[in-house]
């Protein structure tokens, strides 16, 4: 999970990975304000080691420290999410869509949440989860509890990866559950719900079922092509070809901010440090009337997937030196 070029360079913890991951060390906790760059500098530790920073562990299990107020990013948009993780609420009059459900003890809220911005979580009739590690994942079960009206939505190796890992959780002290099978998306079915048209993608890397989602949010009158990435570090890489399927969905994903007819230009996030969207949403609460909206930045996004695309490509090199076991 790499942070773009801009927001790096006007970070004044991100200078270097190093100097970030120095800065963790020295101070307790990691971060009070959930800052983009000293959580994206342990992350790029984490996915270049597949270890897990001690920092950055214990961050992640206060839930203090996770704790966002939920905002509206957009007219039909809103972040209802944690500090390290997103989950989107795409809303309209005849139900909503939800992106992704959290886990363990941050579900529950996420639904006071949407309450808070005046919607019931009953009128969602979808969710869809990008993929089957816990922290998107994890909370399918409540969700279908609570929202008896919903549908879920995952990739046909989305849904037999979260088997799985709720499977192997069943040891640990944070086990999870998994829901049976429900939509099974393909690549480019598009989902609606009222006026919503969300367009699933398969787009396979950070695990082998993820899926990105692209949609429209509303600015005033103003369209913006808005898109989910699904999968954003190397953290579970388990050997050179699925770098290589990373490394060709970013590269289609980059083409479609490119794409002539309708270019995406917006990247609502799956984990908000790792293009600094924590910061830039502050910059709604004083934005005047026909200033731009800061979360569309279609050439931060491109930086973004370059940055990503040039990490994968040495982490290839790596993979593929590694002796065979």
């Amino acid at each position: 999970m790499t942070l773009p070029t801009s927001f790096l360079r006007t970070s004044t913890c991100a200078a270097a990975a190093a100097a970030c991951v120095g800065a963790a060390s020295a101070q307790e906790p990691l971060t009070t304000r959930c800052e983009s760059a000293p959580i994206a500098a342990l992350f790029k530790v984490f996915g270049d080691t597949g270890r897990m920073p001690p920092d950055l562990g214990r961050f992640l299990q206060n839930a203090a420290l996770q704790r966002i107020e939920p905002y509206k990013a957009f007219d039909n948009v809103y972040y209802v999410g944690i500090c390290w993780v997103s989950a989107w609420l795409i809303t309209s009059p005849q139900g909503h869509v939800l992106i992704d459900a959290l886990y363990g003890p941050y579900t529950g809220p996420m639904l006071d949440h949407i309450r808070q911005l005046g919607f019931d979580p009953q009128d969602i009739r979808q969710v869809v989860i990008t993929h089957g590690h816990f922290d998107h994942a994890g909370g399918a079960a409540a969700l279908k509890a609570a929202l008896p009206r919903a549908r879920f939505a995952m990739t046909a190796e989305g849904w037999r990866e979260a088997a799985e890992s709720a499977a192997e959780s069943a040891t640990r002290p944070n086990r999870w559950t998994m829901i049976d099978k429900d939509i099974v998306l393909t690549d480019g079915q598009v989902l609606q719900v009222g006026d919503i048209r969300l367009q699933a993608f398969e787009t396979p890397g950070h695990t082998m079922g993820t899926a990105s989602f692209a949609f429209d949010a509303y600015d005033g009158g103003r369209r913006h092509r808005a898109f989910t990435v699904g999968g954003l570090g190397l953290n579970a890489i388990k050997g050179p070809e699925q770098v290589e399927a990373f490394i060709a969905s970013v590269k289609r994903i980059r083409a479609l901010t490119e794409d002539a007819a309708d270019p995406v230009t917006t990247h609502l996030t799956t984990h908000a440090f790792s293009n600094g969207l924590t910061e830039a949403k502050e910059l709604l609460k004083t934005r005047k009337p026909g200033e731009p909206h800061p979360l569309v930045d279609p050439k931060g996004f491109r930086a973004q997937l370059d940055a990503l695309q040039a990490g994968a490509e040495q982490r290839l090199v790596a993979e593929r030196a590694k002796k065979p076991n």
